[in-house]
């Protein structure tokens, strides 16, 4: 039976067509020859995902992602497609997860722990991680913190290899070395010093032990005054001195009492002192009694009549 040239190309034509299509659902994950279950998940940002991206549980892929869909509220309808055989339970979490630092997307199923299974075309729950590169962000902030202080340590080094500075710690290195050289004839002057003066020091300190033996002995002696001063100070709080305080007390307030009356115009003290009377009459005395004397010096006959023979005229 011959095959006309045409119904040959017709064949290769729809064959080619075939594995075009049979290809580009492959290529999707679509298997033509297995059957599947559609589940949904509803995701505020499907940044990275795709179609075609696998659906993995513990690292093993049980399907792939087979459509999306962007709902009227901005949020996205992922579809899946899982191999019938496994079984899905209805409180599964699809979890969006990054898969490398370039942005790359999968969604991976953390089965849940309920007998109920989810059925064909059932809505399951979702949830986004975090990418890589916002995980490694604290990462990426200490490194380019710990980049900075390399870049100041290195410059702090290039500073130190400065020939500047390195003559400068040259010279540093060389007054220390003199100062240690120093130290040293110091130290052995001291040395010699102290070994010339050992006769000295062994008569100072003979001459200390001596004086902390005086020291002992005066010790005792002030041990026995403070005993004299305590027996006295007994006796003194023994004795009468709180009626000798009073007596006193009773003296102090009767002389008080005393000068009050002195002070005031009671008595002849008191007027003596306070009334000026008395000065005056005792003043206009004294100068009466001056007047007196000068006329008594003035006029002597006055006042005094003699005469050696007993006779003579008397004045008038």
């Amino acid at each position: 039976m011959n095959i006309s040239n045409e119904t040959k190309i017709g064949a290769l034509t729809t064959i080619a067509i075939a594995v075009l299509i049979f290809g580009y659902s492959f290529l999707k994950g679509n298997d033509l020859f297995s059957g599947s279950n559609k589940f949904y998940a509803v995701y505020k940002s499907v940044d990275g995902l795709s179609v075609s991206k696998p659906v993995l549980v513990n690292g093993f892929p049980i399907g792939h992602v087979s459509g999306m869909q962007l709902d009227q509220d901005g949020r996205t309808t992922v579809e899946f497609k899982i191999k019938s055989e496994y079984k899905i339970p209805v409180n599964t979490l699809a979890k969006l997860v990054s898969t490398d630092l370039l942005g790359g997307k999968a969604i991976i199923f953390e089965l849940g722990d309920s007998k109920e299974l989810a059925e064909n075309r059932d809505t399951l729950r979702a949830d986004i991680q975090g990418s890589l590169a916002e995980s490694l962000q604290p990462i990426q902030t200490k490194a380019e913190n710990l980049i900075t202080k390399l870049d100041s340590s290195l410059a702090s080094i290039n500073k130190i290899l400065n020939p500047n500075f390195q003559k400068n710690v040259d010279r540093s290195f060389t007054s220390i070395a003199n100062a240690l050289q120093t130290l040293e004839g110091t130290t052995k002057k001291i040395d010699n010093l102290v070994a010339a003066q050992t006769g000295h020091i062994n008569g100072i300190l003979s001459n200390a032990e001596d004086v902390s033996s005086n020291l002992k002995n005066t010790s005792a002696g002030l041990t026995g005054i403070t005993s004299n001063l305590q027996r006295f100070s007994g006796d003194l709080a023994n004795s009468n001195i709180r009626q000798t305080l009073d007596n006193a007390n009773k003296a102090v307030a009767d002389l008080q009492a005393t000068m009050a009356n002195i002070n005031s115009n009671k008595g002849s003290m008191g007027l003596l002192l306070n009334d000026d009377k008395l000065y005056k009459n005792l003043q206009a005395a004294s100068d009466n009694l001056n007047l007196l004397f000068l006329d008594l010096k003035a006029n002597p006959k006055r006042y005094v009549h003699f005469s050696v023979f007993g006779g003579g005229k008397k004045d008038k």
